[in-house]
Order: C-alpha cells, then sequence, then structure tokens
C-alpha cells in the first residue's frame, strides 16, 4: 500500500497580495498532483502575540498557536514559502515556528517537528528571489528536527511571473517549483512506508 502524505503548506507573508502566497498555492497544487494530501492556509488566520516566556507561563499556548500547532502535529511534511525581508526569514514566519515548539503536557520536546519532512521555497521581485531567507529558515527547522529536502527553489522577478489568477506564465519557472513539490512528496512517502 502507497502512503499518502499528509503536507502542510503555507507563506510566511501576511500580506494579501504575496507573491509567496501565490507561490505556496502553485506548489500545494503540484504536490496534490503527485499524490499528497495538502492542507493550505494562511498565517493571517492565526493572529498571535510575539513569542514571550512569560505569556506562555502564565496562560500557556495562546488558542491560535494551538490550533496552528494541532495542524503541524496532523500533517506529515511543510510546504513553506519564505519571503525574504532584509536578508531572512519573516516576523510572522519565525514567531509561528516558535510557538508551534513549544511544549505541552507530556508531550516530548519538539513534537511537532520530529520526523517531519520540509521543502522551501520563495519568491521575490528583485534578482536574488529570496534565498537568503531559505537557508536561514532551513536552519531553523534542522535544528528542530525536520528532514528539509535539500532541492529549494528561489523566484526571482515575480512580480512579472503571475498572472491576474495567480498562475505561473513561465514555464521553467513552473517546472522548478513542481519538481520540489514531487521531492517532498516523494520523500515523505519513503519515510511513510
Amino acid at each position: 500500500m502507497t502512503a499518502t502524505p499528509r503536507v502542510l503548506a503555507f507563506a510566511g507573508s501576511l500580506r494579501a497580495g504575496s507573491f509567496n502566497k501565490k507561490l505556496v498555492k502553485v506548489a500545494a497544487d503540484a504536490a496534490r498532483q503527485v499524490g499528497a494530501e495538502v492542507t493550505l492556509i494562511d498565517l493571517r488566520d492565526f493572529p498571535m502575540p510575539l513569542y514571550d516566556g512569560d505569556i506562555e507561563s502564565s496562560s500557556g499556548l495562546p488558542a491560535e498557536a494551538q490550533r496552528l500547532k494541532a495542524l503541524f502535529l496532523e500533517n506529515d511534511a511543510l510546504l513553506i514559502a519564505s519571503p525574504e525581508y532584509n536578508g531572512s526569514m519573516t516576523a510572522p514566519l519565525k514567531n509561528a515556528l516558535d510557538w508551534v515548539s513549544r511544549r505541552e503536557g507530556d508531550e516530548p520536546p519538539l513534537a511537532a517537528y520530529r520526523g517531519k519532512t520540509a521543502a522551501l521555497v520563495s519568491a521575490s521581485p528583485g534578482a536574488l528571489g529570496g534565498i537568503r531567507s531559505l537557508g536561514h529558515v532551513r536552519e531553523v527547522l534542522l535544528n528542530m528536527g525536520v528532514f528539509v529536502v535539500p532541492q529549494r527553489h528561489a523566484l526571482s522577478r515575480a512580480n512579472t511571473v503571475f498572472d491576474d489568477s495567480g498562475a505561473m506564465t513561465d514555464a521553467q519557472q513552473e517546472a522548478a517549483v513542481m519538481a520540489v513539490a514531487a521531492t517532498l512528496v516523494e520523500t515523505t512517502r519513503k519515510l511513510l512506508t
């Protein structure tokens, strides 16, 4: 029996017209095409305070952090589109990763990350496509026990690559994104069997 990987897909941007939100949708659709069950979310739907140990100590994880963590726990893999802000990942992405990492009750440390796989993509109007953010996200995920597939894609000049419906107009770039998604699904499937 072939395992069906469950993939949680999201972008590290809150902006409604985010190129990374468009990119992660393309990648999520590609993952579905190769047999994954994909849950595509928007971090804007999970408003959380900045991580603060005092908040955690006094009242535990905020409700939205609990809801997001539950999605991490339910899925086998992460598909993340990471914008680049000043050479690194965004504050909303780092904050979400931090809250989800927190231990609750008698669960093992980093329960929402251990045994997971991940794939990373980025999009930017600039020439580098947000590539610098991917190394930082990769380092954080690896530190939490996630296996990050080596294949990644940074989409440069993203302001010229999407049409009004959010579809990619550059077949070569789209193929590269699809390859990243396919690698994630194939790798996750192998680890599940």
